[in-house]
């Protein structure tokens, strides 16, 4: 274990890109001043956070040797650190793949020597399984269904909260506040801080953004105010929604899916993204996921338009329109068919993070200034990897990430042009979705 009492850390984000990196960094530097700044409380009942939500798929069965590598490396903490433990339900994943998804995830676990773990099912053999919950899902183009039972879920909230309580008891620091935009030396060259909504400037050696889809943003009016152009993330990375939604089985229909599985329809890019159903958490709440992933376009400055979410304290997360919660319906149905017609959901939330066209993250020191680095862009699959991006961002920090993932998480590496091969690309955009406004009229 290292020691220092010179380093100190600002973390602007208080998700799993940013909690993580102040939970490793305490950890091995104990005397280090790591400060985590966001603009909720850590414990409120209601965050913007992509990383605060009933519950988030846990699963290594990526074709993407990388993301499953790292996968199974973070279930391995999930299962056997006492911190981690309490939040992670192993009830496997149920995919129906419409492509060759699963011998390719099965390939991967080969590769790594763990294909004892999971098996591509015919499909009549799968609409058996599992109490045959998904017996009546829409099953169309469906090649075969991937069963990997060391998958699961997680409590993303109370996990978020246990990990960031942890953290501070080891001595991080935790501030509430809406940071407005960067601060840098008088060159320019070197990011020193933030400044916050309230006037105020918080600094340190080393600035980390894990800001999610608040980063383009915060960084276009930040390139603005310090006259530093390069500092926009252009291109790179862009604010998508997705709506959930849930409902509350009664006591008698409870016992049915109690015990299934999380359910994935995968589609191929060309059909859109890819839609869940999560099992039920202890409070009997059954959760999906939609199918449109959105835009919100904006004009932050003038002449100067990107996506970003809602301009509300809460990014308007509650106020779902008619049209986004039949996106929820709809995902009711391709699971369960009309027997589950009449469920009445509960719940809708418009949930927001930061996508790459890539998928993949950006762990990278940002290229227009020194001390300022970026670590973030979830692309709605980074929960699963809580416990070890830290761990990552820190080697990042250090120069010391591998060569293959400093190039994939790179801020200036090459990425696909747009999103057409990424299924879970936003593609739509929110003003679509709206309802229409109601005027009177004399």
């Amino acid at each position: 274990m290292t020691s220092s009492t010179e380093k100190s850390y600002l973390i602007v984000g208080a998700g799993v890109f940013g909690v993580s990196t102040a939970y490793h960094l305490i950890q091995k530097y104990p005397n280090a001043s790591v400060s985590i700044v966001d603009r909720d409380a850590y414990d409120a009942t209601s965050r913007v956070a992509a990383s605060w939500d009933w519950n988030k798929v846990v699963r290594a069965d990526y074709d993407d040797l990388v993301y499953c590598k790292l996968g199974l490396e973070a279930q391995e903490v999930f299962l056997n650190d006492p911190l981690w433990q309490p939040y992670f339900h192993q009830t496997g994943i149920y995919w129906m793949c419409r492509s060759d998804y699963a011998s390719e995830v099965i390939g991967n676990y080969k590769q790594m020597g763990r294909e004892g773990e999971l098996k591509a099912v015919p499909v009549a053999e799968a609409k058996e399984m599992y109490g045959g919950v998904f017996g009546d899902a829409d099953i169309r183009d469906v090649k075969e269904v991937l069963v990997n039972r060391g998958s699961g879920w997680a409590a993303p909230g109370v996990c978020l909260v246990a990990v960031t309580r942890k953290a501070l008891e080891l001595g991080v620091k935790y501030v509430v506040a809406e940071t407005e935009s960067l601060a840098f030396s008088n060159d320019g060259t070197r990011c020193t801080g933030i400044k916050t909504s309230k006037g105020e400037t918080l600094s340190a050696d080393h600035i980390i953004l894990s800001t999610g889809a608040y980063t383009p943003k915060l960084l276009e009016l930040s390139a603005y105010e310090a006259r530093k152009p390069d500092l926009s993330a252009g291109d790179r990375i862009v604010a998508g929604g997705i709506t959930t939604g849930m409902t509350r089985l009664d006591a008698a229909t409870y016992p049915t899916y109690a015990k299934m599985s999380v359910g994935v329809q995968g589609y191929t890019p060309e059909a859109g993204p890819f839609i869940g159903s999560l099992p039920p958490t202890k409070d009997r709440e059954l959760k999906w996921w939609g199918q449109s992933i959105f835009t919100n376009e904006q004009e932050v400055l003038p002449g100067k338009t990107l996506s970003a979410p809602p301009a509300k304290p809460d990014y308007g997360q509650w106020e779902v329109s008619e049209k986004l919660r039949e996106d929820i319906s709809y995902a009711n149905h391709v699971f369960y068919g009309k027997k589950t017609k009449d469920w009445k959901m509960e719940k809708h939330r418009i949930c927001w993070d930061a996508f790459t066209t890539s998928a993949d993250f950006i762990i990278s020191p940002h290229a227009a200034a020194s001390n300022l680095y970026v670590a973030t862009c979830g692309n709605f699959h980074g929960w699963k990897f809580f416990p070890v991006l830290g761990k990552y961002i820190v080697q990042m920090l250090e120069g010391a990430l591998e060569p293959e993932l400093a190039q994939k998480w790179a801020w200036d590496r090459e990425r696909p042009k747009d999103g057409k091969d990424n299924a879970d690309y936003p593609r739509h955009q929110m003003k679509d979705f709206l309802d229409p406004v109601r005027q009177a009229r004399l």
